[in-house]
């Protein structure tokens, strides 16, 4: 890992400028390039052709969230807004379970040093141990240090140890008796930006907003190519879907990463969230889509994208590909909780079945062009155009990468990693999508922690 962890890292939210300006000339003319080719197509009487270019649109047509996600700004607070948000009580709830102690010291570091300060912070090591030996793994020191720290700022700060349970339970045990008006998860492997408590706050000028996302960017980036591949296909979901929800106010995930509730939001599902079951085994993953579930349902959610978060990322593919598996089943499950409580008229719902249709499409498409004769006559053309298209379509996303500037990044680094953006659509496509199957067919499977036996990563 880099030694630039020796120092806290810094990244801001940059105006898109003309990166949006960019994005939205290529998008245009990439869509007048496709609708003239297929109105070629069709005067010229290519039946299957023709319809063939009609589906291949409808399937780009259902990532409606890229040009939407150019529209998102970060909310910004008038100044009798901000003195009605400076008087709010902060929580910060950190579970610790098997972390490396260097990045646990950073994570605490990084809430104590907020230009906004909280005004607690309540540490659960939810039974931490080593796997090997069974041995109980001591953060004595480290505990010390920061209770001391905290109490120097003038910040109330507990550390609990507990038998281990699970994230929801470490979570709740100092949640549902606390009195605050805005709970912060966060994951004890992240490292907050010096304004993400600031910048998070700003949404809830706005009574109606129950929830807020933070901004997830990777921490250990240099690590390997797999690290930084990483970064790339987060670029998809944390810059592309959720800033597109977030402009009609539904995000559906927060990352537990970082995320803001108002506390009566968490405090009132006390002795439910920490329960729930699927097909009979309890969940004890993606506490952070349940957690926005229950947000969804009272008011408002969204994604503030200058509340920045620095977290660790897997740098190991049997540790990444595992946490993907645990991801996707979970999602699954919080699938069918939308298509069951959310609207069926509203952005929730159809954007989920919208998912299941482009997830559909992926496969029905090549599917079509081997069993039709003509189609597959041209296949080594389609593909050639789908290579193109894909390409394009891959840059287009991908420009979001710029849209956040780091204390440890340069530009030229930047650009480099974007040029490999198709690289990483190749990946999900190849990778991925077949995982994501495979997680949907295997969604029972739920595990109880959800993280890690030992530690998996380390500064």
């Amino acid at each position: 890992m880099s030694n630039r962890l020796n120092e806290l890292p810094r990244a801001r939210c940059a105006r898109p400028g003309a990166v949006a300006a960019l994005g939205a000339l290529a998008l245009c003319g990439f869509l007048s390039w496709g609708t003239l080719h297929l109105v070629v197509m069709i005067r010229h009487g290519m039946g299957a052709e023709a319809n063939l270019g009609m589906v291949w649109l409808a399937c780009f047509a259902l990532l409606w969230w890229v040009p939407l996600a150019w529209f998102e700004r970060p909310v910004r607070a008038t100044t009798a807004q901000q003195e009605e948000l400076d008087q709010l009580v902060v929580t910060v709830q950190i579970p610790v379970y098997n972390e490396d102690p260097r990045v646990l010291e950073m994570c605490l570091r990084s809430v104590l040093e907020q230009s906004r300060k909280v005004d607690r912070i309540r540490v659960v090591d939810d039974g931490s141990h080593d796997p090997d030996t069974g041995a109980v793994v001591d953060y004595a020191e480290i505990r010390d240090a920061f209770l001391d720290s905290a109490a120097e700022a003038g910040v109330g700060a507990t550390w609990d140890r507990t038998s281990n349970r699970g994230k929801r339970f470490a979570q709740m045990h100092v949640l549902a008796d606390d009195d605050a008006d805005i709970f912060v998860t966060l994951d004890s492997d992240s490292v907050m930006d010096r304004h993400a408590v600031r910048e998070g706050l700003a949404p809830f000028a706005d009574p109606r907003v129950r929830s807020v996302a933070g901004h997830v960017i990777v921490l250990n980036r240099d690590a390997n190519l797999l690290t930084r591949m990483t970064g790339l296909l987060y670029l998809p979901f944390t810059r592309g879907l959720r800033s597109a929800q977030s402009v009609m106010r539904r995000v559906t995930i927060n990352s537990g990463t970082l995320a803001f509730y108002r506390a009566h939001l968490i405090r009132n599902t006390a002795g439910v969230y920490e329960n729930e079951s699927f097909m009979g085994r309890p969940m004890q993953m993606n506490d952070d889509s349940m957690l926005t579930f229950y947000a969804l349902l009272e008011g408002d959610t969204v994604h503030q994208p200058s509340s920045l978060v620095f977290t660790l990322v897997p740098e190991r593919a049997g540790h990444y590909f595992g946490q993907q598996l645990r991801w996707m089943r979970g999602t699954t499950v919080r699938h069918l909780w939308w298509l069951r409580y959310m609207p069926v008229r509203g952005v929730v719902f159809w954007g989920t079945v919208l998912e299941y249709l482009h997830l559909f499409l992926g496969y029905a498409i090549p599917l079509v062009i081997l069993l039709h004769p003509g189609l597959r006559a041209q296949a080594g053309g389609i593909a050639l155009a789908a290579l193109v298209i894909g390409t394009a379509v891959s840059y287009l996303i991908s420009l979001r990468i710029f849209t956040i500037v780091r204390s440890d990044e340069t530009v030229a680094q930047r650009f480099v990693l974007f040029l490999f953006a198709p690289v990483a659509t190749v990946w999900r496509l190849v990778l991925l999508r077949p995982l994501y199957l495979y997680a949907m067919l295997t969604c029972g499977r739920i595990a109880q922690w959800g993280t890690r036996d030992k530690v998996e990563v380390s500064a």
